[in-house]
């Protein structure tokens, strides 16, 4: 994924979109970059690697190398950005958010015609921002360049620009499945991903931007330059699990919401008896816990946590680049608590189950420590597809998909006709796929959020709502 933050104001404001940026760091873990504007020095950059360092400690010195009274900084889990460009649109600095699945068959086209190059990366690779600004930059004003640019890509994009004379121009992706947020305080304005980003830096929330939507700000004015679309496919993952807990996206809080599908699915256990007869209710920390707090909560259960990560130096388990790394400091974080494990009958929500390769090690970790019953809920439906519209959730193959891989198991592909069968816990097929997972992963139980279950807890309508990954409907 990726998060982008940025501000413009009659004041200076790199430490605002220090603090901002370094908001959207549970987005992403590669690259951190800022870029700001000074009416005398003009337009300055930097960008690092932080794949084994947090975004403040490499951008701690940044006031006293960087200046200017507009400025952008942006979290990214893939390209280096932003990048600095000079086209006929003028100089401008420009970060963008989502996924571009025809970026070769793009690049070969402007290659085709233009006569121009672009700088490739290690293995000929195209920096995806410098791609989006060529396509920008075939056209004669930014409106009509980002217009043209959403409407060739495969895929998403959400773009923030500085320009050089101070001004940002943020465009939201054409079909809404990625939030930007603008607030403002008495010096100018802020545009960010997470919401309370701003806020927490004394910033009124003013309002989101509509899907499609193009806006140029000044720390005066915000001038649209594109009117909303009026259809919205919102990522539903932002509430289930990589959204920040105290973010809004469409007026629906993700903390809330969590904890709404978390009494949601009490409710469904309490109604076919499932369950019933446990000791605790916990979260696979940390995106699990407010879930399970939910349902905790409905179900009178106590809430407890059997085992703590251990986070001061670790505090993200991706963070390593190899997944067998990735998985023995995901093993090294769990911490139990013997006295909420021993002999007794635990549940645990977890905000999904992907591959379920760490979510099985956990549940190994807790027999191990004594645990009579680990029963796992999932808070979202079975993920049935590699997402194709953000840099996120993605496998190389759909199969690497546990529950893909347990229908293939089961019934060849031929399983692949019957997916709304197997989401289904209630159908035979619902069932066998839920047994057989339980068998692989030793769960004593396994049960899934329904999908009507998510839109509930969400609370917007069905079609403003990306669910994709589970039901191929994008």
């Amino acid at each position: 994924m990726g998060g982008f933050f940025g501000v413009t104001s009659r004041r200076n404001c790199i430490l605002d979109v220090f603090f901002g940026t370094d908001y959207h760091s549970h987005l992403g873990t590669r690259r951190g970059g800022m870029a700001a504007y000074d009416p005398e020095i003009g337009l300055q950059r930097e960008i690092h690697n932080i794949e084994n360092s947090p975004f403040r400690t490499k951008f701690e010195h940044i006031l006293d190398e960087m200046t200017g009274n507009a400025a952008i900084g942006c979290i990214s889990d893939s390209d280096p950005q932003p990048l600095l460009i000079r086209s006929n649109l003028g100089t401008y600095a420009i970060a963008t958010i989502g996924i571009i699945n025809n970026a070769e068959a793009l690049i070969d086209q402007f290659l085709s015609f233009s006569g121009g190059h672009f700088d490739a990366m290690t293995g000929g690779r195209v920096n995806s921002n410098e791609l989006i600004a060529a396509l920008i930059n075939q056209k004669s004003s930014f409106v009509e360049g980002i217009r043209f640019a959403q409407s060739v890509i495969d895929g998403t994009a959400s773009i923030l620009i500085l320009r050089d004379n101070g001004d940002l121009i943020a465009a939201r992706d054409r079909m809404g499945r990625l939030p930007i947020c603008i607030g403002r305080d008495e010096d100018g304005y802020c545009v960010s991903f997470e919401s309370f980003a701003g806020m927490k830096l004394g910033y009124e929330a003013l309002r989101e931007l509509g899907p499609g939507e193009v806006v140029e700000i000044t720390p005066e004015t915000i001038t649209v330059l594109q009117e909303p679309g009026k259809e919205m496919k919102i990522c539903a993952f932002l509430w289930s699990y990589y959204g920040y807990p105290t973010s809004s996206y469409e007026g629906r809080n993700v903390e809330v919401m969590r904890c709404r599908n978390g009494e949601i699915m009490a409710k469904n256990d309490r109604e076919k008896g499932l369950a019933q007869d446990i000791d605790y209710v916990a979260g696979v920390p940390d995106s699990g816990t407010p879930h399970a707090i939910g349902y905790a909560n409905a179900c009178g259960v106590p809430f407890a946590r059997p085992f703590i990560k251990y986070t001061p130096t670790w505090p993200r388990s991706f963070m390593p680049a190899t997944q067998r790394e990735r998985n023995m400091v995901a093993k090294m974080k769990q911490i139990p608590v013997h006295e909420l494990i021993q002999d007794k009958k635990l549940l645990f929500v977890d905000d999904s189950i992907v591959r379920g390769t760490q979510l099985r090690e956990t549940v190994e970790f807790l027999y191990e420590n004594g645990a009579k019953e680990v029963h796992i809920r999932s808070a979202c439906p079975p993920i049935l597809y590699s997402c194709k519209y953000l840099n996120f959730s993605r496998s190389t193959s759909p199969m690497d998909l546990l529950a893909r891989s347990i229908i293939m198991e089961l019934e060849g592909e031929e399983g692949f006709n019957h997916l709304d069968e197997y989401c289904d816990g209630d159908s035979e097929r619902g069932r066998k796929m839920r047994d057989a997972i339980c068998q692989k992963l030793h769960f004593a139980s396994l049960e899934y959020q329904s999908l009507e279950g998510i839109y509930e807890a969400i609370g917007l309508e069905p079609c403003k709502v990306c669910t994709y990954c589970w039901n191929g409907k994008g």
